[in-house]
């Protein structure tokens, strides 16, 4: 009678609390609140420890599972009693289950049928060869497992699991590691997608198979039912899930709040799917997963699905599964010299099987040694998957704790490796600089060259001034024209729904516009392609997609790839409805801060007040007038340039304002290289020359001798659209300036036109000139000279 109210006790939700003498920790609620926070604050933990090392999170999760359980924190039964007694199993399995169910069903919004069907040959064909070796060494190694750790199991599900586990690639995990090293874009990271994804469905197919085998004690007949039950099951789902969304879809207009009726309706009919797949006898995994990869990937209605599920699946339930995992993990159980030497087995015939299987049908389908390498590597990543597999095993006794936790510890090592082996055979910014990349800043002796720019954006708040400006900057019809390379900056997290971004990139300099509907990046697409019409520019839309502690690597390496003149990038800050800035993201301004140190070309940073309004002005109705405050220097010539580019255009009028030390402070300041002194002076005389005869062109001189006589002048002429100047600004009259500088990104000028005491309502282009004293690339005249530097820093650009 004790044990039973002992029990009836522990079933209990949620206790009296510890003044009416009852432990929380005895109760099902709180002690799944400990759990929760437990496995959440050490995943995240060891995943902050692993970011060096670049590893993807799904390791640190697994790792955390296994500290948690009976190998490391679980050998102290006073611990394992209190925070994980058997007696909350059924409730900690539930909670990781209902977790895991939701996100395979985000997974299989992940994959889209579609581009499956479009697969090309040579990825299917490497998807073939990276399942069939590892499946049929896999099954080889059961055989030998069975003679001696494995007798007695189920042996043709055994055979079925031990070569599934053998033959998966886990897609999103292999999708984050391909982004971390910024492969996503290239041939490699394109075709090893394809193949993921294809070896991903193969996987499921074959895992239902061993679940189905699996059954102990039936008659085969069994086995046959459950299959063509599933079978009928994924037929049914197929003509009636699509319609139902798409019906979903049409009543969930862009932009719009999406009904809570329809994210109830399909959670529920998630579940439900889960609930037949389950009594079928498969699992409740399998018809989450069908559900999501059914959904039609096109409108809004996906990603605000998508929004409203994956951080509470992803970040609270999902480590819970890995924690499930780890409390059946026990690597005491692997002792003994047969043990480990079965591992060793295990770890080198599953590398051997995917890596060996996908390198020589890659070589046979021409692909050359080194990418063919790095998509072995690629495809041996394990994960979730994985994990899955071998879990359902284990419930269904068909691996044993010895065998599982070997198994366990080869999805670790497999993934663990993957990375730092990929960055060791395949280095694809491996590229020699280019000899032609001369034209590097917009100041220039030939104005007939191709004037191109690099403009990057992160929202469709960026894209109205962003084209208003290269509409300005497109002055007239010369030789070489306008190239505008359009920039999209988008981050890849770590949540699921990233992976979907990935469907939508494609090879830098390639539009990435594709045949879907109401997608969020047809917003940004067809306002480039109807500025494209409109006007004579060429503009080419490009996605960057990574993390942004890093994504300023893109910019510098696509704006080197297109030999760009200059990079536009947006301030961190926006302005607000009462004309106040406020901080759009911090990372911005790192961003920012990173281009500006290492860019191959000149860069400007485009302060946004609504240039031309919240639409694109065309051509005809263009009326804005642009004023550049020179003071002397490099960076003020470069804005110069920018101006006098602008000046040619009919509705640009181009204002330049010479500021000059008064007579009387002169003497104070230090002489200034008269080198720089004579460049200024020739560089005003030809635009003055260039523009003397066009009434929209102004010059005026002013001499000033402090802070306040500069801001006064600059007040008279702050009535223009936009004002450009030089980051670093030269000139004894610059000397004389004692400004305030808030960004140091933005230089002293450009501090105090953004200052909330300075009134204005024009927009600021902050330009900084590449010189090569940033960059171990040197420019002198039209000759490219590269200076002393270590072997790796030339391989990486």
């Amino acid at each position: 009678m004790a044990g039973d109210s002992e029990t009836c006790k522990a079933m209990k939700a949620t206790s009296n609390g510890v003044f009416q003498g009852d432990n929380p920790l005895d109760y099902a609620l709180p002690l799944a609140i400990l759990q929760i926070c437990l496995v959440v604050t050490l995943t995240r933990i060891l995943a902050v420890i692993l970011r060096p090392l670049r590893q993807p999170r799904v390791i640190a999760e697994i790792v955390g599972g296994i500290l948690l359980g009976p190998s490391a924190l679980g050998r102290n039964k006073v611990y394992m009693n209190a925070i994980f007694p058997a007696r909350s199993q059924t409730v900690l399995d539930t909670l990781a289950n209902l977790g895991l169910l939701f996100f395979l069903f985000l997974v299989g919004l992940e994959l889209d049928p579609k581009s499956l069907r479009r697969t090309g040959k040579k990825a299917l064909s490497i998807a073939l060869g990276g399942i069939s070796l590892p499946f049929a060494l896999g099954i080889g190694t059961s055989f030998a497992l069975r003679a001696s750790i494995s007798k007695g199991v189920n042996g043709p599900a055994f055979l079925i699991f031990m070569g599934v586990a053998f033959s998966i690639t886990a897609f999103p995990v292999l999708a984050r590691i391909l982004a971390e090293l910024k492969l996503l874009t290239t041939d490699v990271g394109r075709m090893a997608m394809s193949a993921a994804a294809v070896n991903d469905v193969a996987a499921w197919i074959l895992l239902a198979l061993a679940i189905a085998l699996s059954g102990t004690g039936r008659s085969p007949l069994v086995s046959l039912w459950v299959l063509l039950c599933g079978c009928a099951f994924v037929l049914i789902c197929t003509f009636m899930v699509p319609p139902i969304f798409r019906w979903i879809q049409k009543r969930c207009p862009e932009g719009e709040p999406v009904d809570e009726l329809y994210v109830c309706a399909t959670l529920s009919i998630v579940l439900l799917a889960g609930f037949v797949t389950d009594a079928i006898g498969i699992h409740a995994l399998f018809g989450a997963f069908i559900i999501g990869v059914l959904v039609p990937k096109e409108g809004a209605f996906v990603g605000a699905l998508v929004e409203k599920v994956e951080d509470l699946v992803s970040g609270l339930f999902l480590p819970l599964y890995f924690v499930s995992s780890g409390l059946k993990t026990d690597i005491a159980t692997i002792h003994g010299l047969q043990s480990w030497g079965f591992l060793v087995l295990v770890i080198v015939t599953a590398c051997f099987g995917k890596i060996i299987g996908t390198v020589v049908v890659s070589i046979l389908c021409k692909v050359p040694v080194r990418e063919a390498l790095a998509l072995g590597f690629l495809m041996n990543t394990k994960g979730l998957v994985e994990l899955i597999v071998l879990n359902i095993g284990k419930d269904r006794k068909v691996l044993n704790d010895q065998t599982f936790a070997i198994m366990v510890l080869m999805a670790v090592f497999t993934t663990f490796i993957t990375t730092p082996l990929v960055m060791a055979v395949y280095k694809p910014e491996k590229r020699t600089i280019n000899a032609l990349y001369q034209h590097k800043t917009v100041k220039r002796k030939d104005p007939d060259v191709q004037f191109r720019i690099m403009a990057c954006f992160y929202a469709s708040r960026n894209i109205p001034s962003m084209i208003n400006l290269i509409e300005a900057s497109r002055g007239t019809e010369k030789k070489g024209g306008l190239c505008v390379y359009a920039l999209h900056l988008m981050e890849l997290s770590e949540r699921p729904s990233a992976i979907l971004m990935v469907h939508k990139a494609r090879k830098n300099g390639i539009p990435f516009w594709n045949k879907g509907k109401n997608s969020d990046t047809e917003q940004v697409v067809v306002a480039f392609e109807a500025f494209r019409q409109l006007s004579r520019v060429s503009i080419r839309p490009m996605t960057a997609i990574s993390q942004m502690h890093d994504i300023h690597e893109d910019i510098i390496g696509s704006a080197e790839r297109k030999r760009a003149s200059i990079i536009i990038l947006p301030f961190h800050k926006h302005q607000r409805l009462d004309g106040s800035l406020e901080t759009t993201r911090t990372e911005f301004r790192w961003v920012n801060k990173k281009v500006l140190e290492s860019a191959p070309c000149s860069v400007g940073i485009l302060v946004d007040r609504g240039l031309g309004g919240n639409t694109h002005v065309s051509a005809s109705n263009v009326s804005s007038v642009m004023t550049v405050l020179f003071f002397g220097g490099n960076d003020d010539q470069e804005a110069l340039a920018y101006g006098a580019r602008m000046a040619e255009h009919p509705g640009i009028s181009l204002s330049i304002i010479r500021f000059l030390p008064s007579p009387d402070i002169s003497g104070e300041i230090e002489t200034q290289d008269e080198s720089h002194v004579s460049e200024d002076e020739s560089f005003l005389a030809e635009v003055k020359q260039k523009f003397a005869t066009i009434d929209s062109f102004t010059y005026v001189e002013r001499e000033v001798r402090n802070t306040a006589e500069t801001v006064a002048v600059v007040h008279e002429f702050n009535k223009c659209h936009m004002f450009l100047v030089g980051r670093t600004p030269g000139g004894r009259a610059a000397a004389a300036l004692n400004m305030k500088c808030d960004c140091s990104e933005l230089g002293p000028v450009g501090s105090m036109l953004i200052a909330p005491d300075f009134s204005t309502s024009a927009s600021v282009l902050v330009v900084q000139q590449y010189t090569g004293h940033n960059r171990v690339v040197s420019v002198s005249g039209s000759i490219t000279k590269v200076a002393e530097m270590p072997k790796e820093d030339i391989e990486s650009g």
